[in-house]
């Protein structure tokens, strides 16, 4: 064995993943962006930032936005939730990426590969956004046009990174969002920064020794700190490369580079048909803008509870016990039997049907505290076990299956399979009204209705603008 391989990984001994990465980010423009990529790539900026407004009185959000501002420092950009705050760019990225995720409401990459599971890539959206809102405010005026073109490409570069890596990644323990989310927000920041050559590619050095996260944090205050982390350290990493500090420039590949450490390899076959752009992966395989704020695993088994206790009326006093089955691709990352927070919630099957058998809805008012520890909430959830279903195990995990057996006092029962065609997925999208409603549900309360119209209407419009700095500002409470 040469001394130049690593025995715990399968790469190519010449693969060039990085300078084709980096070529992508150098020469695309917006005019080679596809229409079908703008339109989709807008409903998930206007879904976006909506999450940062839902976000920004979310206690993961303010006790970092408190530490920013007693920090200090430059004021590059606004500091979500401070009341016209500017911080360094990078604190403001922090801040902003965690509260888009703090929910857990933000969407999630697709794929069809059958070495992946379906659900389990990355959330695409929110570290470039955050990254491009930053560095907009920081650079200013940067027009809707260049903002798309470096969203998009900060989304395309993370997508295909993570469609490219072995599922091993997530399956040994990593969070996606927060490792290969680093590579969204520092392309999209690069973008806007105009780096290339040599800065360009140590870039990709740095954000490959940044990128972290790991599941066991899922269902705490540090999951969606991975995604503020991704976005903070995106940004770190092109300011640094721009002012010539040095990493290796082909990080992504070789036997001690990203997909080899962090994946143990890359799905070569995928890399022989695809590159960059080549399909833009935000329309194919496309991307999921959830309908709930929880683990998109739950997403279909959701749909399906609602559908049987609105078909049949049943009443939460009705329900003697339900049963859950799925495979390993959701039992194991949706982990908690009984959620004791709103954290927990987002990853437990059986919270998130007891809300849908109290309330027929599981939205932003049931993810919180009150509702989630309310007796009824406790006791519904020991009504409802989950089983593993080696049926559904063995027809891979190429979509997300479950089934549910409800079991009533009375001795009847209803049941059914989860719709394949999740609601919010490429099968079957939200309507662009619908995404406008998420946006005034995420706002509701922390802004006003007229500025939550005005949010959403300068998003719809996001190519005629001249200055993007004004979605920064909109999404501030007040």
């Amino acid at each position: 064995m040469a001394i130049q391989q690593n025995p715990f990984a399968e790469v190519p001994a010449h693969s060039t993943i990085t300078e084709a990465a980096a070529a992508f980010i150098e020469s695309v423009t917006f005019e080679q962006i596809p229409d079908d990529a703008l339109n989709i790539g807008t409903r998930c900026l206007m879904d976006g930032l909506g999450l940062f407004v839902a976000g920004s009185n979310h206690e993961t959000a303010t006790i970092l936005a408190q530490m920013a501002a007693d920090q200090g420092g430059r004021a590059d950009a606004l500091l979500l939730g401070a009341d016209g705050v500017k911080v360094p760019s990078p604190i403001a990225a922090r801040v902003l990426g965690t509260a888009g995720h703090a929910h857990d409401w933000d969407d999630s990459q697709v794929s069809v590969d059958p070495d992946h599971v379906y659900g389990l890539l990355t959330h695409p959206t929110i570290p470039p956004l955050t990254a491009a809102l930053v560095m907009a405010q920081q650079l200013g005026p940067v027009t809707g046009k260049d903002f798309m073109l470096a969203f998009l490409t900060g989304f395309e570069v993370e997508s295909k990174i993570s469609e490219w890596m072995y599922s091993q990644h997530y399956k040994r323990g990593f969070h996606s969002s927060g490792t290969v989310g680093t590579f969204g927000a520092y392309a999209a920041a690069a973008k806007l920064l105009k780096l290339n050559g040599d800065q360009l590619r140590h870039g990709f050095g740095l954000a490959a020794s940044f990128a972290a996260g790991i599941r066991c944090n899922f269902g705490t205050m540090t999951k969606p700190l991975h995604v503020g982390r991704a976005s903070e350290n995106g940004v770190t990493a092109a300011l640094m490369a721009a002012k010539g500090f040095t990493a290796d420039k082909h990080a992504l590949d070789g036997p001690w580079g990203f997909f080899a450490v962090h994946g143990g390899g890359l799905t070569t076959h995928k890399t022989t048909v695809e590159n960059f752009g080549q399909p833009w992966t935000i329309v194919s395989p496309g991307v999921s803008i959830k309908p709930y704020p929880c683990g998109v695993l739950t997403h279909p088994t959701i749909d399906l509870m609602i559908k049987l206790v609105v078909e049949h009326d049943i009443q939460p006093d009705d329900i003697g016990s339900v049963i859950i089955r799925a495979g390993s691709n959701i039992l194991n990352p949706i982990r908690y039997p009984v959620a004791s927070n709103h954290l927990e919630a987002k990853f437990s099957l059986q919270a998130v049907l007891s809300m849908v058998a109290l309330t027929r809805q599981a939205g932003k008012l049931e993810f919180e505290d009150d509702f989630v520890q309310s007796a009824a909430m406790q006791a519904m959830q020991r009504r409802m076990k989950t089983q593993f279903d080696p049926e559904i195990e063995a027809k891979g995990f190429d979509k997300m299956r479950s089934s549910i057996e409800i079991v009533l006092n009375n001795g009847s029962t209803f049941g059914g399979d989860a719709d394949e065609r999740y609601r919010g997925g490429p099968e079957f999208p939200l309507t662009d009204n619908e995404v406008k409603d998420k946006v005034r549900a995420c706002s509701k309360g922390t802004l006003t209705p007229s500025n939550i119209e005005a949010l959403i209407d300068s998003a719809a419009t996001i190519l005629d603008q001249d200055d993007v700095g004004l979605l920064a500002r909109l999404i501030q409470a007040g």
